[in-house]
Parts: structure tokens; C-alpha cells; sequence
């Protein structure tokens, strides 16, 4: 089936990225346009961090993973914490830490603690300099519990997971539902507006985010 086609058969996550390619004037598997304004990987960090930052989000960046658990030391002092399986926390030595709950491997243990915690942590599949935009597939290493219900998200990965932009993204992965049940982009904190459109945060996720960003992986 290619997602750009419409009938039956399509599911409505297939239209979502069809349409969204449609948009972008793309095909599933077309390469990033040339044109893009982001040629140079090495400034990916800083813009992902300006756009991540206007959007009411907290950057952090490290030299190498044994400076993690230092940067964010602070942040964990008297509170809770749940982490992912994610292979690169545990490089970070994040789930090693005795406030930090991890390895779950049934469900509903996984929901209670991440309805009980105070701190989220969880790494990235992939993250948006153009945007400051997290980008979440779900998976048996990377549950979206954890970045979904306590009050805090932190996410911890290497620089060489950020890409330009949603284009890069979308020829990189043309097809997101062959690989997992559940595609999340997260740009900044929760936010909503109630109909005097006043902004409340933390209504339907996290208040409060943090990004992490290991120069040397």
C-alpha cells in the first residue's frame, strides 16, 4: 500500500502522513531536498536549542555521557523519577541512579509508577533543529507513559539524532507504522487555552521539559 494513495484499506495514520507529504510536495522515500537551509550539521544543536527554548523549554549540553548524571543531578534532588529501557539512558548511567525506577516490563507497573513519579526520562528516536521538536516512537524501549504522565520530561540523547526538519524526518522514515504503533512529535511543554484563550501549561502532559543534548556519544 503507499500511503499517498486513499481507499478502504488506508488507516487514518497513513492519511495524516499522506497529507503532510502532500503539503511538503514529497513521495514516501523521495531524499531531503537540496535546498534545505540547514547544510550544516554542526549548527543543528544550537538552532534545535533557540526553537526548543522559545517554546518554554529547558536545553542542556554535555561533553559526553559521564557528564549526564551531573548536569541534571540538581533536578533529582527529593524527587521520583521514572526512566525508559532506552539503551542510551542506561549508557548515561540514568537508570543506575537509586531515585530512578526502570527496567518495567509489565504495563500496568509501568502506569502506576509513571502516575506516581515526579520526573519523566526518556531518550529520543529522533529530535527537529527547525522546529525544537521531539520525535517519539513507541516501543518496548521507549513507552510513552513516561513522557506523557509525570509532571516533568526529560529527554537524554546524542546530537547525532537531530535532524533539519519534519522533510528529513519523513524521508528517513516514509512509512513510521511499519516500524511502531505510535509516532509522537512533542514541541515544547503541554499547553492549552480555555475559551478567554488564557495559556495554562501541564494539562494534558508535562509542564515542564528538558532536553539534554550529548555532544560525544
Amino acid at each position: 500500500m503507499v500511503d499517498d494513495q486513499s481507499g478502504p484499506e488506508m488507516t487514518a495514520r497513513e492519511q495524516i502522513l499522506g497529507d503532510i507529504r502532500r503539503s511538503l510536495n514529497r513521495s514516501p522515500g523521495q531524499p531531503p531536498s537540496s535546498e534545505s537551509p540547514l547544510t550544516d550539521r554542526n549548527l543543528y544543536p544550537d538552532l534545535f536549542s533557540k526553537k526548543f527554548e522559545l517554546l518554554g523549554g529547558n536545553f542542556i549540553r554535555v561533553r559526553d555521557t559521564a557528564a549526564v548524571v551531573p548536569a541534571i543531578a540538581e533536578l533529582l534532588v527529593q524527587k521520583s523519577a521514572v526512566a525508559s529501557n532506552a539503551p542510551f539512558l542506561r549508557k548515561c548511567g540514568i537508570t543506575g541512579l537509586p531515585q530512578v525506577h526502570s527496567a518495567f516490563t509489565d504495563r500496568d507497573e509501568l502506569k502506576a509508577a509513571c502516575a506516581a513519579a515526579d520526573i519523566g526520562i526518556s531518550s529520543v528516536d529522533y529530535a527537529l533543529a527547525a522546529t525544537g521538536t521531539f520525535v517519539m516512537l513507541s516501543s518496548h524501549d521507549e513507552a510513552r507513559l513516561v513522557s506523557l504522565l509525570p509532571p516533568t520530561h526529560i529527554a537524554i540523547f546524542p546530537r547525532s539524532r537531530i535532524l533539519a526538519n519534519l522533510d528529513e524526518l519523513l524521508a528517513i522514515l516514509p512509512r513510521p507504522a511499519d516500524q511502531t504503533s505510535s509516532m509522537v512529535l512533542i514541541t515544547g511543554p503541554s499547553r492549552t487555552a480555555d475559551i478567554e484563550q488564557i495559556l495554562v501549561r501541564g494539562v494534558h502532559g508535562p509542564g515542564e521539559i528538558y532536553a539534554v543534548v550529548v555532544d560525544d556519544e
